[in-house]
């Protein structure tokens, strides 16, 4: 583990270079899901004493990013199949709010931003974008939905999506580990780009529901293949 506090500004107080410096991590993958998160190892890493590690953990608490388990130990959330689905479940009736007040409001500067982050994550996977970490194909991703948002004018909206943003990059970020395939952001963006461009509500409407039905299905079918996973092996440990 590489945490630093070097890239972050320093006239922050240490609690909140703490906080952004985990809160990066997690959402990296660089502390991945059900990493045990210990004051002393965190503050040596971070070169800082345990008293704004413990701030920043109990911050993070409140986000739902970190959690205690049954042992009473602080790890990084994991995230279960009903979560997701209930993620998801907000994510898409927030979203469809999201686009039909998009619809109305966005900018030509705004949907400029738009046309140019489809055409970057077109031009990734024409070169297959291998070279790409998980966690910047999601910020990719994440990008152009809170851009979406944005666009909406609605700064409440945009608040609710961007809590619901930050528990959904890890639970992508969970489920990309073994198949990066999972995220598909390229025909479906461009498709909701268009019909918003346009101001066609109801096309934007079908467009975001696809997109984030069909992401919803990929987690889902990725986080059964996960849950599997250990069970064969304890099967075929038995069996030896």
């Amino acid at each position: 583990m590489s945490l630093s506090l070097r890239s972050l500004q320093r006239n922050q107080s240490l609690q909140e270079q703490a906080y952004q410096a985990l809160r990066s991590a997690i959402l990296s993958g660089e502390l991945p899901s059900g990493q045990r998160l210990i004051e002393t190892h965190l503050a040596k890493n971070l070169q800082v004493s345990r008293t704004p590690i413990r701030e920043a953990l109990r911050q993070l608490q409140n986000e739902d990013l970190v959690v205690i388990d049954v042992d009473g130990v602080l790890r990084v959330a994991t995230f279960s199949q009903a979560d997701a689905i209930q993620l998801y479940n907000c994510r898409i009736a927030l979203e469809q709010q999201s686009i039909l007040e998009a619809c109305e409001n966005a900018t030509d500067e705004q949907f400029y931003g738009l046309s140019l982050m489809v055409a970057q994550a077109e031009k990734l996977a024409e070169e297959k974008a291998s070279q790409l970490t998980n966690f910047q194909l999601l910020d990719l991703d994440y990008r152009f939905h809170r851009l979406l948002a944005e666009s909406s004018g609605n700064l409440w909206l945009r608040a609710l999506l961007d809590q619901v943003f930050d528990k959904m990059m890890l639970l992508r970020i969970q489920t990309m580990q073994q198949n990066p395939d999972v995220l598909d952001i390229r025909v479906e963006h461009r498709r909701i780009y268009e019909a918003v461009a346009q101001r066609n509500v109801e096309a934007a409407t079908q467009a975001i529901q696809g997109h984030l039905a069909a992401a919803k299905e990929r987690v889902i079918q990725e986080m059964s293949h996960l849950s599997e996973a250990p069970l064969m092996e304890a099967d075929s440990a038995l069996a030896q």
